[in-house]
């Protein structure tokens, strides 16, 4: 556990801002434009619609606080809710996006007095939750919007193409077999891994995996019987903290843009999120920094007049839905730290 605690000392910040911040810099003075922030005017309708952006953040962030309190059978206060989620996305955002803030997050449960196996089959809930978003999102925009789900023109679109395949692929494989491990045989899947991580290459990881698919187990007996309001109620809240996440960019546009086309071209910017998200899915920085930043520009390029507004528009997106996190987690991590670990000793004398 205090590895775990090491892994998010607030100093890590430092490393997701400057990848960030010199991407967009780097991008910046790449072709530099004196009129790269010409577009930055704050009229009453810019500062409305940036609070309206703001207000998507609130939306995705109490829609996951509501979440993880429905995942938990009603087991954690909103204020428990408040910090497991803002130090969640912290460890999120300053972990490589394929590694994520698992691990942080089941101690975090843990620490809030939800037994481990709760807490893994919490965490693990949730994240299958996610994943049925995207498994199911994708496939819908494409129907409606095909390749125009793809960034135009642009450079490097095969590798983009590629990325966003290869990110699919992982999530849709994992989602498979995470959903044959919780809904119907659990222990089948727990003896396929042990026999593949068997082989000399793998067996390294064996532990590792089989403890894995000890969570797994656990997680399975768990959830089995929930009724449908339970999923009803999480799968609803996960439509709607994604949807928060991905809405800050519309209200973004439309607040410096005023004619950003209809809904059709709302729907199709959130369509280009999602394709995007998948592709940062597997970015190895943390928080996706620097890559977020550098293919905004690609994906959203036929909805910004001047393509040279880009970089300065995904500063701004980044600063709305990335940034904040970094910061709340530096505040909010030691004070939380203090107070379960007070809480601990207390129990212990009590004992």
């Amino acid at each position: 556990m205090d590895k775990i605690v090491n892994s998010l000392k607030p100093s890590r910040i430092i490393f997701p801002i400057l990848i960030g911040l010199g991407v967009s810099a780097w991008l910046l003075f790449r072709n530099f434009d004196p009129d790269s922030f010409d577009f930055v005017k704050f009229t009453g309708h810019t500062v409305l619609f940036i609070f309206i952006a703001f207000v998507m953040m609130f939306v995705r962030d109490v829609s996951y606080m509501y979440r993880i309190i429905v995942l938990t059978d009603s087991r954690l206060s909103w204020k428990q809710a408040f910090n497991i989620i803002m130090l969640w996305e912290f460890s999120s955002a300053v972990s490589p996006s394929v590694v994520g803030g698992t691990a942080p997050a089941i101690f975090f449960l843990y620490k809030e007095g939800i037994s481990v196996g709760k807490s893994t089959a919490v965490v693990l809930t949730a994240i299958f939750l996610d994943e049925v978003f995207f498994i199911v999102s994708v496939p819908l925009v494409y129907l409606f919007y095909g390749n125009q789900i793809f960034p135009p023109e642009s450079k490097d679109l095969s590798e983009l193409i590629y990325g966003f395949y290869l990110g699919y692929g992982i999530i849709f494989v994992y989602t498979g077999f995470l959903a044959y491990a919780l809904f119907i045989n659990p222990y089948l899947f727990k003896t396929f891994v042990s026999w593949v991580f068997l082989f000399p290459v793998l067996r390294k990881w064996r532990l590792q995996t089989r403890k894995y698919a000890n969570q797994l187990i656990r997680t399975s007996k768990l959830i089995k019987g929930k009724k449908p309001g339970y999923w009803i109620k999480s799968m609803l809240a996960t439509i709607f903290s994604w949807t928060g996440r991905y809405w800050v960019v519309n209200f973004l546009l439309m607040a410096f843009f005023v004619n950003t086309g209809n809904l059709y071209d709302q729907f199709l910017i959130y369509g280009r999120q999602l394709t995007m998200w998948i592709i940062l899915l597997i970015s190895p920085t943390p928080g996706g920094s620097g890559i977020a930043e550098y293919i905004f520009t690609d994906f959203l390029r036929d909805f910004i007049p001047d393509a040279s507004w880009g970089t300065t528009l995904a500063i701004f997106w980044r600063l709305i839905s990335y940034y904040p996190y970094l910061f709340i987690g530096v505040i909010i991590l030691p004070i939380w730290i203090r107070h379960v670990y007070k809480k601990s000793k207390k129990y212990k004398k009590v004992d």
